[in-house]
């Protein structure tokens, strides 16, 4: 078990940032000491990494809290109810085509980008030329 402190400097955290991910309820850690210091599991701070990955995807806290639900129900899905089992591959599917999607636009802005870039870099070269009759 590590403290917050240990966690925070490991996955390159603020402090603050763990502590509110737990209030809010993301990231609650497995124990806390008797002090109550925060005390954090390898499966603790691979959810925070998790959440750190998703934090610049617009995920929102809502969309994140179901998408942890949602993994945590499938990792501890027995199969015995087969519509839990479809409810929660459902919305996996959900996230994994809203990723997709997301995976798609954002190359197509790479793309454009690229394109902008090559063009800017003609342009730039062309205005590095010296011209004939300038003078």
């Amino acid at each position: 078990m590590m403290q917050i402190g240990e966690v925070a400097t490991r996955v390159g955290l603020s402090l603050r940032t763990i502590r509110h991910w737990d209030e809010v309820g993301l990231v609650v850690p497995s124990k806390r000491s008797a002090g109550g210091f925060r005390l954090y599991t390898e499966a603790d701070i691979d959810r925070l990494v998790l959440v750190k990955t998703l934090k610049p995807l617009d995920f929102s806290l809502e969309q994140m809290r179901e998408l942890l639900a949602t993994i945590d129900g499938l990792e501890n899905d027995t199969g015995e109810d087969g519509e839990l089992t479809a409810e929660l591959t459902g919305r996996l599917a959900v996230f994994r085509a809203a990723a997709d999607s997301r995976v798609e636009a954002l190359r197509a802005q790479v793309q454009g980008l690229e394109m902008l870039s090559r063009e800017l870099r003609r342009l730039a070269g062309e205005n590095r030329r010296p011209s004939a009759g300038r003078g």
